[in-house]
């Protein structure tokens, strides 16, 4: 379960503090989806970063499968992120020295039973579409499979929350199309907490929950 409870976030100004969050609050469950939209600069990035334990809000609580982050120390942040919590962001930051199976296989490497990770690792870039792929450089592929190699890092862990950054900002409609199926049903078969932030209407058209971010707060999309 995600909780997001009465959060706030300011930020210091020289004409004072700038409130970009206020009083959020949004609960989840396993299974659930929802997108997060509304204009540039308006905190939704924020938002995600704070519900991930990338950044600590001002005041209110985030709880991830009943823990608070912000409780933690820096090693056992460090270690709970990456265990409960996959990243997939507007840039896919792999890294180029590293082949698309080390990439995937970056965020094990901190853990036991490599050979385990290897082979599921394996499995994942079969499911979005790279299984001829492994042993290939981030520059021998293309925008959409960079993104989707980025996806299947997201998940090696088995992470119970999952959050996108927009995930298909840098794409073609195409490519777009495809990292988006292939989120949503990966999302559905390890039945994840899925939150996206996006500008694209077609992609935020496709989550059973859609929200927008204005006035530091959120609101229900169209209401």
């Amino acid at each position: 379960m995600l909780e997001i409870t009465d959060v706030s976030k300011q930020y210091p100004t020289p004409r004072g503090p700038l409130t970009v969050l206020s009083g959020v609050s949004l609960a989840m469950k396993r299974g659930d989806a929802a997108a997060i939209m509304g204009p540039s600069g308006v905190g939704k990035s924020t938002l995600l970063y704070i519900a991930g334990g990338l950044e600590p809000p001002t005041s209110g609580r985030v709880l991830v499968d009943g823990s608070d982050p912000g409780q933690l120390g820096e090693k056992e942040l460090a270690e709970f992120r990456n265990r409960k919590i996959g990243f997939l962001f507007q840039d896919h930051c792999l890294l180029p020295q590293c082949s698309v199976l080390e990439n995937v296989l970056i965020p094990t490497l901190v853990t036991k039973d490599g050979s385990q990770h290897a082979d599921r690792a394996r499995r994942l870039l079969r499911q979005v579409g790279l299984g001829e792929r492994l042993d290939h450089r981030p520059s021998e592929l293309s925008g959409g499979e960079k993104q989707r190699a980025a996806l299947a890092r997201a998940l090696i862990q088995r992470p119970m929350l999952l959050l996108c950054d927009e995930p298909t900002g840098n794409l073609d409609e195409a490519s777009a199309g495809v990292v988006a199926d292939l989120l949503l049903d990966l999302h559905r078969q390890q039945e994840t907490i899925l939150i996206v932030v996006t500008h694209s209407p077609d992609l935020a058209a496709r989550f059973p929950q859609r929200y927008e971010l204005r006035h530091a707060n959120l609101h229900p999309a169209g209401a």
